[in-house]
């Protein structure tokens, strides 16, 4: 049973093996009000006025097909924030269904603004053998949106399951209807967890405000992640704890830079 102790959502070891066995099966996973509304809307501030300062660099923007954009995080306050990026609730189902060592090693944000479209189908991993080897989960995206969902503003979607098939088989099945292409909606402090292996889309935003959900990515420790990376502040980094510290899969610099030119341009397999 799910509480909420003093506004913030208490998970037992029950729900999290509940939620690790729905992750493990549909690919898929929301844990509903983990985040306080108060932090949503701090991050929300400042990621807009990111936003706007990210626009007017050269490469500060990756884009993500028509009037969709993707940006890198910098490791500052607000955005540099244990209780999100080591969040107890979401350490505790990365345990579970990561059997090894296991680090972040992405922290970013997609969104899509007016005029977006449907993205083509895709997924964000090549697999890690050949599609026809099930391999348990080697990588896991965990997404919170800082605005509500809602089915105008440009749900993600998603069809359950398609992170154990063939890549062909998945899209044919997407395609009959057999496996629906399901709209995700969210509240600001749900937090969603996926296999970036499963089929999935953006969609369209048909409101006039653009629709930002983070991405904290998390992989086996082995994995090369070369699109990705995290750049934290000497200072910063030195206050952290040897776990943390550990968990991190960063460069460690003495001053942040003041630009950003995205890298991770190329995200559809």
């Amino acid at each position: 049973m799910v509480q909420s102790i003093g506004g913030i959502a208490k998970y037992s070891a029950t729900d999290l093996d509940r939620l690790a066995q729905k992750l493990n099966q549909d690919g898929i996973c929301i844990i509903p009000g983990l985040f306080e509304r108060k932090l949503i809307e701090e991050w929300a501030q400042a990621f807009e006025k990111l936003f706007r300062e990210r626009q007017n660099q050269p490469g500060g923007l990756a884009p993500r097909e028509v009037a969709r954009y993707y940006l890198t995080l910098p490791w500052v306050p607000p955005f540099a924030n244990e209780l999100v990026f080591a969040n107890p609730v979401i350490m505790g189902l990365l345990e579970r269904v990561f059997y090894q060592e296991y680090v972040m090693v992405q922290l970013g944000v997609d969104v899509p603004f007016q005029g977006s479209d449907y993205q083509e189908t895709h997924r964000d991993f090549r697999p890690l053998f050949s599609d026809q080897i099930v391999t348990p989960l080697y990588a896991l995206a965990v997404n919170f949106p800082l605005v509500e969902v809602t089915a105008e503003n440009g749900p993600f979607q998603m069809a359950r399951g398609t992170h154990v098939l063939p890549r062909e088989e998945g899209l044919k099945k997407v395609a009959s209807g057999e496996i629906p292409m399901e709209s995700f909606y969210m509240q600001p402090g749900d937090v969603m967890v996926r296999s970036p292996l499963a089929l999935h889309r953006g969609s369209p935003n048909r409101t006039n405000q653009p629709r930002p959900m983070v991405v904290m990515g998390y992989a086996m420790h082995w994995l090369h992640t070369p699109k990705v990376e995290l750049t934290l502040q000497q200072d910063y980094y030195e206050s952290l704890s040897v776990e943390i510290k550990q968990m991190l899969r960063c460069q460690v610099v003495e001053q942040l830079p003041k630009e950003k030119a995205e890298t991770y341009v190329n995200f559809k397999y």
